[in-house]
């Protein structure tokens, strides 16, 4: 052990000593609340994330859209030729 370590263990010096990393600890009671009191919580949580949304604008969708049309095709462009070049091997090794 350090020397620094006894004195951090029994609580003396150090910042440990003044509060400044003191452990909050938790409420006397379970501290959650009925189970309507928690659906209630539960919703104004998610009105109050919907309120931060933020819509895009028409050209914004036009182009988001666009960008994920086009990566559709290319995947399945790229599908298409690995099942076809598949398709050959498999014809080649076993015949037709």
């Amino acid at each position: 052990m350090s020397e620094s370590a006894p004195a951090a263990a029994s609580g003396a010096g150090g910042a440990a000593a003044d509060g400044a990393h003191a452990v909050r600890s938790a409420p006397q009671g379970d501290g959650r609340g009925g189970l309507f009191a928690r659906i209630a919580l539960f919703l104004r949580q998610v009105v109050a994330e919907l309120k931060k949304v933020v819509r895009p604008t028409r050209s914004e969708l036009f182009t988001y859209t666009s960008v994920v049309l086009v990566f559709v095709v290319v995947v399945m462009a790229f599908v298409t030729a690995i099942d076809f070049v598949i398709g050959q091997v498999t014809l080649w090794v076993f015949g037709s």
